[in-house]
């Protein structure tokens, strides 16, 4: 089990402990049924509060992600679908886990460029590129670009889950996605403090649909493999 990120972020602690937990159970590190440890030493674990945990502990069970036994303890109930925020996000640290967040670099409006594949109906999209970290860790930088089509986004409008914001402001849901993990190189963009562009990285290009036949958004991303895995758990 990860431990908790040290820095509140915009979310409440007790939120980003839920959505810590939801994720290792949509990522398969906490398996249906599996018993908890004792709220004791699950706070000190994660680096909380036992009040903290609680609140933590009945977001879940309202989720129907968690049943309580009284004198026994908790026990993980998994649903049919997934139930976490992050539940498509496959990096993980390499210890195991950890809490996305992401910091924008930049959001533009544009004209598809011909070095894109075909996704999507509308000439344009809007171009995001992010820095993502898992808790306090830099571990990748991504590039989205999401099909005009679909509404356009502000840099205001942005949280740290894109599929999240799609649905609170553009009124939809990514319903699947496919990726693709080769090898590549850090982009021309690439922050100064995360890494010298050119330089060899993992690499994943993903596909993501909602509720019509054509992919409605392209990403790129380029994480470091000496500080996360792409995890694709099969169960």
């Amino acid at each position: 089990m990860a431990p908790a990120p040290e820095n509140p972020g915009p979310l409440p602690k007790y939120v980003q402990l839920a959505e810590l937990l939801i994720r290792d159970i949509d990522t398969g590190r906490l398996m249906d049924g599996e018993r908890l440890p004792p709220e004791r030493q699950m706070a000190t674990d994660l680096h909380t509060s036992v009040g903290t945990l609680r609140k933590a502990l009945r977001v879940m069970e309202h989720k129907g992600l968690l049943r309580r036994v009284q004198g026994s303890g908790n026990y993980i109930q998994r649903k049919g679908g997934p139930g976490g925020t992050y539940a498509m996000f496959r990096l993980e640290l390499l210890s195991g886990g950890g809490l996305p967040s992401a910091k924008v670099i930049d959001l533009a409006p544009l004209e598809k460029p011909d070095d894109l594949p075909v996704f999507g109906t509308a000439s344009r999209a809007t171009r995001i590129r992010r820095e993502r970290f898992l808790n306090d860790t830099a571990i990748a930088v991504e590039e989205i670009w999401l099909d005009a089509g679909m509404g356009e986004l502000s840099r205001a409008m942005l949280s740290d889950s894109l599929y999240q914001t799609y649905l609170q402001r553009l009124g939809f849901w990514v319903t699947r996605a496919e990726d693709r993990v080769s090898i590549g190189t850090l982009p021309d963009w690439t922050p100064v403090h995360f890494g010298t562009p050119g330089t060899p990285c993992g690499y994943i290009e993903r596909y993501s649909w909602a509720d019509r036949p054509q992919a409605i958004e392209f990403s790129r991303t380029w994480f470091d493999p000496t500080r996360a895995s792409y995890v694709q758990r099969l169960r």
